[in-house]
């Protein structure tokens, strides 16, 4: 069946990567996997940073518009031709969906989100407007698709839920790691790194908010541990570069590798040479660099925030740490650093876990289930 999709945060088509991008084009090709076929219904961006009610109310009224003329373009195609279901990705008060409930009311389709939240403290205040859409948007949901689990408690108590946990195609990080020793051979050779030292790696974009905070944890927990041995790898790149690296002034030179943007084709060897994965997740949904990490059978050190715990088993896959502490995080850092059995032992686990639980494959066939079941139509 044809399915439209919208993504009012971040079209997945943005040039800029992130996590929300990625998990939008992962429920694609879930969708698509399934045998259903997706359309961008829009790329309109309803996200407002700053609270401004004016941006809001022409946000709404460029939805309106935008709803009439997907009506209208509809209208035109013959009935098979039209979408049999609407899915909205990652709505919440500051970037609503004015676009899908409309259009989805007037063709008589399930209109479906995925990654809703509410947040009921926003209402009567400088997101009203934001926070009233996605209410609404939730009371005509056929259903929620919830990716991070956290959300859940807030939402309508009425909405039908499908728990559906982080999922990627874990192919190409499982052959990363059977490629472990070649990866690593490569990643020697080309950033001039010592294999006999543990090998760090971050992944993350560079901006401010949240991820900033994050790097400066990370720089504050390893400068508790400068004494030991270790070299830390930071992929990524934004416009809080530097503002990163003067949270790292403090680190010889040598001890850091400044990676840059590292593509999406790249990061499954990456993940796969290194000991492992490192990040503070202040504010973090759920973060897909931990998952991806942990299918390239990569140990993670990560903060319990959030939808994180969800993804990595404290003792088991990884461990957790509170997210704005840098002396508990430099301590289970430090655990594992004296282990390498240990970190051996917690990479073949998350693999595993990968395999078992966020696997493409078995998301396609969950959401094929919820289009049946909310009664979309081919």
């Amino acid at each position: 069946m044809r399915v439209a999709f919208y993504a009012p945060l971040k079209p997945p088509d943005h040039p800029i990567p992130s996590g929300d991008r990625r998990m939008a084009r992962l429920l694609i090709a879930a969708l698509e996997r399934a045998g259903h076929e997706v359309e961008l219904a829009s790329r309109l961006r309803s996200y407002d940073r700053a609270g401004d009610p004016a941006r809001q109310a022409r946000l709404r009224s460029l939805g309106a518009a935008l709803a009439r003329r997907l009506l209208r373009r509809y209208a035109a195609r013959p009935a098979a031709a039209r979408p049999a279901a609407w899915l909205t990705y990652h709505l919440y008060y500051k970037a609503p969906d004015w676009i899908g409930p409309q259009v989805a009311r007037a063709l008589g389709i399930p209109y479906l989100a995925a990654e809703a939240s509410l947040a009921n403290k926003r209402a009567g205040g400088p997101w009203d407007a934001g926070h009233r859409a996605t209410v609404d948007a939730l009371a005509q949901a056929a259903a929620v698709v919830a990716v991070n689990p956290a959300d859940v408690p807030a939402l309508p108590p009425q909405v039908p839920v499908l728990r559906l946990p982080p999922f990627l195609d874990p192919a190409p990080y499982r052959a990363a790691a059977a490629t472990r020793a070649t990866r690593r051979a490569d990643l020697a050779a080309t950033q001039e790194l010592d294999p006999g030292v543990p090998w760090l790696l971050t992944v993350a974009m560079m901006r401010p908010g949240a991820k900033l905070t994050s790097f400066k944890v990370l720089a504050a927990a390893l400068a508790r541990l400068a004494a030991r041995d270790w070299t830390l790898l930071l992929a990524g790149d934004g416009p809080a570069r530097a503002a990163v690296r003067d949270a790292f002034a403090w680190a010889p030179p040598e001890r850091l590798r400044w990676l840059g943007e590292v593509g999406a084709d790249a990061l499954p060897g990456l993940y796969a040479a290194c000991d492992l994965l490192l990040w503070p997740a202040v504010d973090e949904a759920y973060g897909m660099a931990l998952l991806e990490a942990q299918a390239a059978g990569l140990p993670v050190v990560a903060g319990a925030a959030g939808g994180v715990p969800a993804i990595v088993a404290d003792g088991a896959t990884g461990a957790l740490a509170p997210p704005r502490d840098p002396a508990a995080f430099a301590g289970a850092v430090a655990r594992l650093l004296d282990s390498p059995n240990e970190r051996r032992r917690l990479g073949a686990a998350a693999r595993a876990k990968v395999a078992r639980e966020h696997d493409l494959a078995a998301a396609a066939r969950a959401l094929d289930a919820l289009l049946r079941e909310t009664g979309a139509s081919a």
